[in-house]
């Protein structure tokens, strides 16, 4: 930590105060203290020359090369690195349990989901009532200042829209996709985010991939295409879904970064989702109903009891799911504020890892030794793309 300690300087009979800095001196809140005293301190100038002499014997050192004397450090206590290591051991507790919270939470989202669309097969209206949850608890976090809630610009409003469109239309694609086939095959193919990221970062950024990068594409690309040919759960509408929700997601992060409004305009993570996700609502309602008809009718819910959920169980699971989609989406979106985007990254391959898995032994999937394979050389590359991203291009020689 670094505080001020006191310089003296011998160019005039009184003795003048110049601030210089010192790595090891303990530092509080409001002080920093030289031999006791708090800066804030009034020391009074001395102009004896004896007093002064005697004065600069006990606490000085000099220093040719800069022509003046400074102050001695004050003893630094043997635990001063210690007083430091809880902060970032706090943070780390945070992150980790940051991290734990978002895979719990998208595992029981899946699992809730899956068994709600096995039940009511209408993805549309599920997802509407999912974003509407979670639009209802972002009005009462807004209403009890928990966040402040932010004053949207027609700019900020220009950019939003676009991405909260994308962001429903993968949502929405998402869970037609978990539908139709196995969780942990919808997962599986989701693993090709990164494939997307490249192609559309290069056609609309311009952004040159690096040898690196585009290597780690092969094992994904490969082993997506393992899995989908030994898969028992296949599906073309849940493979295409998927494939376009991938599509629709990489879109809003590759969007995002093109049309950038002022810095000064930014709204932080979590309130841009809330934002997102509210927009998501109004859009989602009116498409539900235009896909899928009102499907709350007393038959469409008895037909769902008929299936192995009662109406109670149903409109449990369908809260708890719509629930923890929020939560792990909002959380996700803290971890991101926290750390950076290749560290996001790694977080989520490794969440995707846990809900496979999670989802395989719940459900009990049946999974081949070929698709097992298939799926662990897909997560493997994903893992790789993000550890490419770390590796910077040389510049070149001018």
């Amino acid at each position: 930590m670094q505080s001020t300690v006191l310089a003296l300087s011998l160019s005039t009979p009184l003795l003048k105060l110049t601030q210089i800095s010192h790595s090891k001196s303990p530092k509080l809140p409001g002080f920093n203290f030289v031999h006791g005293l708090p800066r804030q301190s009034p020391l009074l100038a001395l102009s004896s020359s004896r007093f002064s002499a005697r004065l600069c014997g006990s606490l000085f050192l000099s220093n040719r090369r800069d022509n003046r004397l400074k102050v001695r450090a004050a003893s630094v206590p043997e635990n001063t690195e210690d007083t430091v290591k809880p902060s970032g051991v706090i943070k780390t507790l945070q992150l980790s349990a940051m991290f734990g919270a978002w895979y719990i939470l998208n595992i029981y989202f899946n699992i809730y989901n899956k068994q709600v669309l096995k039940v009511y097969p209408f993805p549309a209206t599920v997802t509407a009532f999912q974003v509407g949850f979670g639009t209802l608890l972002i009005t009462l976090m807004w209403a009890s200042n928990i966040v402040t809630r932010p004053k949207i610009t027609p700019s900020q409003f220009a950019v939003i829209f676009p991405l909260a469109v994308v962001h429903t239309m993968g949502n929405l694609l998402t869970n037609i996709s978990l539908g139709k086939v196995a969780v942990s095959f919808t997962h599986t193919i989701k693993a090709m985010e990164p494939f997307f990221t490249v192609v559309l970062s290069a056609l609309f950024l311009s952004e040159r991939p690096t040898i690196w990068v585009v290597s780690s594409l092969m094992p994904i690309v490969g082993g997506v295409v393992l899995a989908s040919f030994t898969e028992t759960s296949f599906n073309w509408t849940g493979f295409y879904s998927a494939m376009a929700s991938n599509l629709t997601n990489q879109s809003r992060n590759v969007f995002s970064k093109k049309f950038m409004v002022k810095e000064e305009e930014t709204l932080d993570n979590i309130n841009l989702f809330s934002v997102i996700t509210i927009i998501s609502f109004i859009l989602l309602v009116p498409m539900a109903i235009f896909l899928e008809g009102i499907k709350f009718t007393p038959s469409y819910l008895q037909s769902a009891a008929n299936q192995g959920l009662n109406v109670k169980e149903l409109c449990v699971r369908s809260v708890l799911a719509g629930f923890c989609f929020h939560c792990y989406q909002q959380v996700s979106y803290m971890i991101l504020q926290m750390v950076s985007p290749v560290t996001h990254a790694v977080g989520n391959c490794v969440k995707r890892v846990v809900v496979i898995v999670s989802s395989v032994f719940f459900f009990q999937t049946p999974v081949s030794p070929i698709n097992s394979l298939g799926t662990a050389v897909a997560l493997a590359g994903v893992f790789l793309y993000s550890r490419a991203k770390r590796i910077k291009p040389k510049p070149k020689a001018a």
